[in-house]
């Protein structure tokens, strides 16, 4: 028996000696499936109301719908409404990740307590926390505070349903981060703020533009909230929302879907523009590490 003849019977002996391979099993996939109930739900849900909304807004035509968003009171309530929703955005910025950060730096008696209350306005009717800013900032305050009918009322009312968003947004993020990192920061010799700003605010940056950008986005379509603390007053406190209301209530339909339309439009940029700006700072914050 030569080499070459014993070599390949111990080769077809080993070949033998293994397990089967499996069989392949055909996978059943739900993708179509998936795709065409996730289509047909946003369909029905977002589109076509959005679609509705579009044709109804231009039933006067593209003059009617340039009449109806350029009118005085009506640019009036869109000027309030996005100059205080940027307030409240850029404040609940700053409060957001504040409160975030004790939430999960810090420990102190009733944590657990602090960090449910954040998700009340998620759970409270909006419509009842305008009645206890009203019993609290309305003309019989009991701590002789008087916000209603002011815009100091609306910040308060507007700070409170969009605060979640940011707490919610930095605080699973701000978890994950990497706490060598920061002691390596300080054993370098570097300040605590200088290692916030340097080292943990670029991570936090993403997190906290995306929440800044769903507080505004939800500050600019909030009603129940602003109400009754609003009072409601042309030019000065009343935002788009009550603006919108108040040409139903006098069967002004186009004008009412001209402006929550132009509403949507200022919604959808800032979400576009803050996104864009949340995957630049996430891709540097990538390539630097």
């Amino acid at each position: 028996m030569t080499a070459t003849t014993a070599t390949a019977r111990r080769d077809d002996t080993m070949v033998s000696s293994l397990p089967p391979r499996p069989t392949p099993q055909r996978q059943f996939s739900a993708r179509p499936l998936g795709v065409g109930l996730v289509g047909l739900w946003l369909s029905v849900i977002v589109l076509l109301p959005l679609a509705a909304l579009t044709v109804t807004s231009f039933g006067d035509g593209v003059s009617g719908f340039w009449d109806a968003v350029t009118a005085p009171v009506a640019l009036a309530s869109l000027a309030v409404t996005v100059g205080l929703a940027a307030v409240v955005a850029l404040l609940n910025a700053a409060m957001g990740t504040l409160i975030a950060w004790v939430l999960v730096r810090d420990d102190f008696p009733g944590k657990r307590v602090v960090n449910a209350l954040i998700d009340l306005p998620f759970a409270l009717p909006t419509i009842v926390a305008s009645i206890v800013l009203l019993s609290l900032y309305g003309p019989n305050s009991p701590v002789h505070v008087h916000l209603n009918a002011t815009r100091p009322g609306l910040v308060v009312a507007l700070a409170f349903v969009t605060l979640p968003f940011v707490v919610r947004s930095v605080q699973p993020v701000l978890i994950e981060v990497d706490r060598e990192v920061e002691e390596a920061s300080a054993s370098l010799g570097a300040s605590n703020w200088t290692t916030f700003r340097r080292v943990v605010l670029p991570t936090l940056a993403p997190a906290i533009i995306s929440g800044t950008g769903l507080a505004f986005a939800r500050a600019i379509g909030e009603y129940g909230s602003v109400v009754l603390i609003g009072g409601n007053i042309p030019r000065r406190t009343q935002v788009a929302s009550q603006y919108i209301q108040q040409q139903i209530e006098i069967d002004r339909p186009v004008n009412a879907a001209a402006v929550s339309v132009a509403l949507l439009v200022i919604a959808f940029l800032t979400l576009f523009v803050l996104r864009v700006a949340a995957g630049r700072s996430r891709r540097r914050e990538e390539e630097s590490s």
